[in-house]
């Protein structure tokens, strides 16, 4: 009977093996699936794992933790870049709301033709007032015509992303 009951738990113990074992081997496979998507990664490198829609960042949390800052990691496609240097870029982020996206320290900066492509961002959500002089630099660095620049009276709130890594995801324009 003892006999019996030992080999029954090695069986067992044997079944649980393999199981893991299978189950390790399909979760390495998918990350090397994102890997092998990512076209190139700035600022610091990080390991995707739980990516939000940039879209469903609103949904996700309430206004009051964005309000004091959510780390997460998003993935969004991009509006604009600034023009001058790639030192910000816009992500559509949910309805009309549009998230300006800045990059940790100044670090980096993003190549200026992605408008369009998808990128992976990790970093800090937060909403900030934005004060006319800077909305004005930002429409400068965007190409928009002094007319437009001129409009600009009023500080805005907006949702802001400090990014301290993004990743370039392969694709067509």
């Amino acid at each position: 009977m003892l006999q019996i009951l030992k080999a029954a738990t090695l069986s067992c113990f044997v079944l649980l093996l393999c199981a893991c074992g299978q189950q390790t081997e399909a979760s390495i496979s998918e990350v090397e699936e994102v890997k092998e998507e990512v076209a190139g990664t700035f600022g610091a490198d990080f390991q995707a794992s739980k990516v939000i829609p940039a879209s469903d960042l609103l949904s996700s949390y309430s206004a009051e933790a964005i309000a004091d800052t959510v780390m997460t990691t998003l993935r969004g496609t991009v509006d604009e870049v600034c023009q001058a240097k790639g030192c910000w870029m816009t992500i559509a982020a949910g309805g009309e709301e549009e998230m300006m996206v800045k990059f940790k320290d100044y670090g980096f900066f993003m190549p200026k033709d992605i408008s369009g492509r998808q990128v992976i961002m990790n970093g800090m959500a937060y909403y900030e007032v934005t004060p006319v002089d800077e909305l004005r630099h930002y429409a400068e660095d965007a190409g928009k015509s002094p007319e437009e620049i001129a409009k600009i009276t009023e500080p805005k709130r907006e949702l802001k992303f400090l990014a301290d890594g993004v990743q370039l995801l392969e694709g067509e324009l």
